[in-house]
């Protein structure tokens, strides 16, 4: 056994050697196998449903997709937003048979999925099942995209999902650049260029939602495709009598409005003062797919930017400049409408100009100089190595025959693209570059810190301000009643001597309190510490959550975040937020009380009883009842615009149970409501002043 051992160790061992005196370049490889696309069967039902089959019988799963001729491009511009949000409450609100909760139990019961969404050019829908369950949910399938039932909780739930996304589109840097670089390239009014807003959810009604469906979820506008365990003739019979039921309806019209290439540079600037990079776009109108040099511009494109750090842009840029975290790049050509050329860059805010120089630099460099064979054959090798991942599934095989039928392209499209891409020459990416790029014309956007970028930008022209403020309906702005300045002075005086009987205090106000906060998701405890410097208008709050502690400070007018031992910048709409509850609090008021424009409006009955009321002057306006005997402020109202609600709230603070501990006084219970509904409740444990 021993002598077994050793000869096989010495034998292995002589052949490692062997293979390992070979080079890279002198291993031999067997050919692969030629890949062969099995053939899709497809027929058209009576009622103009094209449909799409494929056999695969490697696992009992059938996986049923249809794409309907609908899109986002439909939308009335006051109602943009209308077709995401019908693709989400077709699914979420269930249907007329089947409420959305029963509907979910019976996926859940049976490890099946259904799907509906619509993007901006197509709409989608979908179903994967075991194939022991096909026959049961196929009715059930219909019966959703046929008849959704549309509740009006699922569709208020599906706006305020729409209006939360909304309030956060300026948190990341990155993404405000990408939007409004699309806005700048295809023009912001125009229906490429236009953003969901509050107000255009808003007007948003079940009717318009019904309707949407009803008009385009029908069987002129319907291709469907399934892949997975059956046989093709039984399935034919299945899906021409499940689908029959759909009506027919009439084809649904697409029209992608023309785009003027209006030649012509611009710089174009979007201060976000929390970030210490900048995000750089540059670039104009991309092609379509359908351009006859297709092919050759997609080598180009990888080339300069590549899909790895193959691109000129990361070689260059990044890696021999280090003037980059990341750079980037796309010449898009779409199917219906033409796309956008851009290359950008992730640099620190001092650089930003000299990053902009290098990449278009790069650009004309691809124009003037002729690739190397070796760029060339290593781009190509890039391109037709990856495309392997295109035919790597049967879903994915069917997927790419519909899609093509669906955008106008033939069903060799792709195969088409990869032996042009074969053929392309040096003589031609360089053509193209010449052609379809244009360095003296680009479009620049940065999104950055104005503090930290200076005047970098004046040397590309005149530096146009991007607003990225988000569109709030209504206004704060309420109708102004005239009161007495006078006894309005008096009134505040008052409550100053009663919150601070000692006078003004030099040190910080500490306070322990309970939170419970009412979130979507139901209520949550929040337990909190907070220490505010009135004097240096610094505020620190430790809260611990369910999911762990967040340290929030501001300091110096900058906000942080900490948790799990790291530090971020606060948003500088959380930091504006926290900032106005800041400048509402009762000792601020106090401390503050000369500089403060107030006027007393009369008594009147709140939480039963007569209270004092004055207005302070301020954005937005504050209303401050007194209690007339002790003058603490038991009742704080004002305006404020609410995301979820996508609209102007009235806000109401009722505080109690006031208290006194090192000559300040403040309510250990506090209620919050919102719109006429309790948000919060605060209930203080101990504070004091240190």
């Amino acid at each position: 056994m021993k002598r077994v051992v050793l000869l096989c160790l010495f034998f292995t061992l002589i052949n490692s050697v062997l293979n390992a005196q070979k080079t890279y370049d002198e291993l031999e490889f067997p050919e692969l196998n030629e890949f062969q696309v099995p053939e899709v069967e497809t027929f058209t039902s009576d009622n103009g449903i094209t449909f799409f089959l494929l056999e695969d019988s490697e696992l009992p799963l059938i996986d049923l997709s249809v794409i309907i001729k609908t899109g986002g491009v439909l939308d009335p511009a006051d109602k943009e937003g209308l077709a995401s949000i019908t693709g989400t409450v077709i699914r979420s609100g269930g249907s007329e048979l089947h409420s959305a909760d029963s509907l979910n139990v019976m996926l859940e019961n049976r490890a099946a999925s259904m799907e509906t969404g619509i993007g901006f050019s197509s709409g989608s829908a979908s179903m994967n099942v075991l194939k022991e369950d096909f026959d049961e949910l196929l009715p059930v399938f219909i019966d959703l995209l046929k008849n959704p039932s549309f509740p009006e909780d699922k569709i208020e739930l599906a706006k305020t999902q729409t209006k939360s996304s909304i309030s956060r589109r300026n948190d990341d840097a990155q993404q405000i650049a990408f939007r409004e670089f699309r806005r700048l390239i295809y023009g912001k009014d125009s229906v490429y260029g236009r953003n969901v807003e509050y107000e255009t959810v808003n007007n948003i009604t079940r009717d318009d939602i019904i309707n949407f469906h009803n008009n385009h979820f029908v069987a002129e506008n319907m291709m469907v495709g399934i892949v997975g365990d059956f046989e093709a003739s039984d399935m034919r019979e299945k899906l021409e009598d499940a689908f029959s039921s759909i009506p027919s309806g009439e084809e649904t019209p697409l029209n992608f409005p023309e785009l003027s290439d209006e030649s012509g540079s611009s710089i174009n600037f979007a201060n976000k003062s929390d970030v210490n990079q900048s995000v750089v776009l540059m670039g104009h109108l991309g092609g379509l797919r359908d351009n006859p040099d297709y092919a050759e511009i997609q080598v180009m494109n990888n080339v300069l930017s590549g899909g790895t750090f193959s691109g000129r842009l990361m070689q260059v840029v990044r890696t021999e400049m280090g003037l980059a975290y990341s750079a980037f790049g796309q010449y898009s050509m779409n199917t219906f409408y033409p796309g956008i050329f851009y290359a950008g860059v992730m640099t620190k805010s001092e650089t930003t100009a000299e990053a902009i120089d290098a990449i278009i630099e790069q650009i004309e460099r691809l124009q003037n100089e002729p690739i190397s064979e070796e760029e060339l054959q290593s781009t190509k090798d890039l391109i037709l190595n990856s495309a392997i991942f295109e035919y790597d599934s049967y879903e994915e095989i069917l997927s790419q025959q519909i899609s093509n039928e669906y955008r106008g392209l033939s069903d060799d499209a792709f195969q088409q693209y990869l032996n042009e891409v074969r053929e392309t020459t040096i003589e031609d990416v360089q053509r193209v570059a010449q052609e379809y790029l244009n360095p003296d014309q680009l479009n620049i956007l940065v999104v950055g810190n104005e503090e930290q970028i200076g005047d970098q930008l004046q040397k590309y022209g005149d530096v146009n301000e991007v607003d990225i403020s988000i569109p709030q309906p209504g206004g704060t702005d309420e109708e102004s009643v005239a009161g007495d300045a006078v006894a309005g002075r008096e009134w505040i005086n008052r409550m100053a001597s009663a919150v601070l009987p000692n006078g003004p205090v030099d040190g910080e106000l500490v306070y322990e309190a309970q939170n419970t906060v009412k979130t979507p998701q139901g209520e949550m405890n929040l337990d909190l510490v907070q220490t505010i410097n009135f004097n240096t208008d610094k505020l620190v709050a430790d809260v611990t959550m369910p999911m762990g502690q967040v340290t929030m400070q501001i300091e110096d007018g900058e906000g942080s975040m900490q948790m799990g031992g790291n530090e971020m910048p606060m948003q500088p709409a959380q930091k504006q937020q926290l900032m106005a509850e800041y400048h509402r609090h009762p000792v601020y008021l106090a401390l503050n009380r000369d500089q403060l424009n107030v006027e007393y409006l009369g008594m009147e009955e709140m939480e039963g009883q007569e209270l004092a009321h004055i207005r302070v002057e301020a954005e937005p306006t504050l209303h401050l009842y007194l209690d007339p005997e002790t003058s603490y402020p038991i009742v704080r109202t004002y305006r404020q615009f609410d995301p979820q609600a996508g609209e102007q709230v009235e806000v109401k603070v009722v505080s109690s149970d006031w208290r006194e501990a090192d000559g300040v006084l403040i309510p250990y219970e506090t209620i919050s409501y919102a719109g006429g509904e309790q948000n919060a409740v605060t209930n203080v444990s101990t504070h004091s002043v240190e």
